[in-house]
């Protein structure tokens, strides 16, 4: 039996939309999305955020004597110990592009890529200007072969109540610095500066 021409008309004009849309949906379902994640952020070296940006410390006007410096090999970063015998007071630690001695502002080398300067309020004498710390061999402080990251460590000298320690390193790489209590009844101050970035 046959639909009366009225259905038919309506079956004609539905039929063809209705292809349209199956087409299209099903196009949809048959054509991939690529979907993009985020870009991981890399996790710093060793979780190291310290930067390369000069550290330093308020006045103080204590100003005990500097006894010793030292280095030491860790897993991530290469450290310089400079021991105070009391506090450990101010400091300055920062890259620069001279190493300068302190009062004369002579020149003085150091191996390596980058340079910092470290100034400790701390002299190397005592307050009858004896000397407290007085090295063999001040421009090579530490022995530093095998070390990663320092090439040299060097004393620039003490003038006004004020010490320079040059650091000789293979690039400029994150640093930090802080004080730490001990020896005995001294302090430290710590250089730390970083394998790489």
């Amino acid at each position: 039996m046959r639909a009366p021409p009225h259905d038919e008309e309506v079956v004609m004009r539905t039929t063809p939309r209705a292809l349209l849309a199956s087409t299209m949906l099903a196009g949809l379902a048959l054509t991939p999305i690529a979907v993009t994640a985020p870009a991981a952020q890399a996790a710093p070296y060793c979780g190291i955020t310290w930067g390369s940006l000069p550290k330093v410390t308020g006045t103080d006007l204590e100003q005990a004597p500097l006894t010793d410096v030292r280095a030491g090999r860790h897993t991530c970063f290469d450290r310089v110990v400079l021991d105070v015998s009391g506090d450990a007071g101010e400091y300055s630690v920062r890259y620069v592009s001279t190493y300068s001695a302190p009062g004369s502002g002579e020149s003085l080398s150091l191996r390596g890529g980058a340079k910092i300067e470290v100034i400790a309020g701390n002299p190397t004498y005592d307050d009858d200007g004896d000397p407290v710390y007085d090295p063999a061999r001040p421009a090579e402080l530490v022995n530093t072969s095998g070390y990663r990251t320092l090439r040299q460590v060097r004393l620039g000298g003490s003038y006004e109540g004020q010490t320079s320690v040059g650091l000789g390193v293979r690039a400029r790489l994150p640093m930090r610095a802080f004080v730490l209590d001990g020896p005995g009844s001294g302090q430290r101050l710590v250089i730390d500066v970083a394998h790489r970035w």
